[in-house]
């Protein structure tokens, strides 16, 4: 449970920091917060839809479409949650994109010991 709450920590830095880079995208710490709630909830439900209708086009692209669909996420998260505000679907990609290192790199070095096998 510790590993959870640290790694969703760093997911709300992760969005602010991505903010701060990427000019076409802009929010506020409660919109990080609330936003990142939502985004999972949509990444929950949402998304393994997506994948699964989008299969053909991602096989063709060799999973490069899946940024697309990461990107939609983050669009969708922007037009519901005040203050989470991304100008265009171009920034929502390349958001995706920057939000997706960073992910990587937590879940790489923060190790949440509910979904380990021992």
């Amino acid at each position: 449970m510790q590993g959870w709450l640290i790694r969703w920590g760093f997911n709300i830095l992760a969005l602010v920091l991505t903010a701060a880079l990427l000019p076409g995208f802009k929010l506020t710490i409660w919109a990080a917060v609330v936003g990142s709630i939502f985004l999972g909830i949509i990444n929950a439900v949402i998304r393994p839809l997506l994948i699964i209708l989008t299969l053909p086009l991602n096989l063709v692209t060799l999973g490069l479409f899946t940024f697309v669909i990461n990107g939609f996420m983050l669009w969708i998260t922007s037009v519901t949650i005040r203050g989470f505000q991304i100008d265009n679907f171009g920034w929502a990609i390349l958001s995706a994109l920057v939000l997706s290192i960073m992910s990587f790199l937590i879940s790489f070095f923060i190790e949440d010991k509910l979904f380990r096998l021992r």
